[in-house]
């Protein structure tokens, strides 16, 4: 078991390090789609929620203070999901379907660290919890 919690650490810790890093690499772009929704100074909320990502991904991989860890990405995706994916105010069916799969991807994935901030020992971890 202490390996599938390590492999699961691994999967969903890197999904949040890859695409914090695809912020950094993307910024322009991204910033470009966070200021067409309104997104106060959009090319510093890229790069400081791009930055969210990779500490809270990497504080998920190592096991580093996870409950710490943690605490940004559940910001990242309180924040992020309904001002970016806001299905809501789309027209477009195509749109709308698009954000709400992503607004429901990103409830999932709040659903996840919550439920890993219950978790009290983090086998094969550089720290614990």
């Amino acid at each position: 078991m202490k390996g599938l919690f390590l492999f699961g650490r691994l999967i969903l810790g890197g999904f949040f390090v890859y695409n914090g890093i695809n912020h950094f690499k993307q910024r322009e772009g991204m910033a470009q789609y966070a200021g067409a929704k309104n997104v106060p100074n959009p090319e510093v909320a890229v790069l400081a929620s791009g930055a969210m990502l990779v500490a809270g991904g990497t504080s998920l991989i190592l096991g580093l203070k996870p409950k710490v860890g943690m605490l940004p990405l559940l910001g990242f995706l309180g924040i992020v999901s309904p001002m970016i994916h806001d299905f809501w105010n789309e027209q477009d069916a195509q749109s709308k379907q698009q954000q709400m799969i992503h607004f429901s991807k990103n409830m999932a994935l709040a659903g996840a660290v919550l439920a890993l901030m219950s978790v009290e020992e983090w086998p094969l971890s550089v720290a614990g919890s």
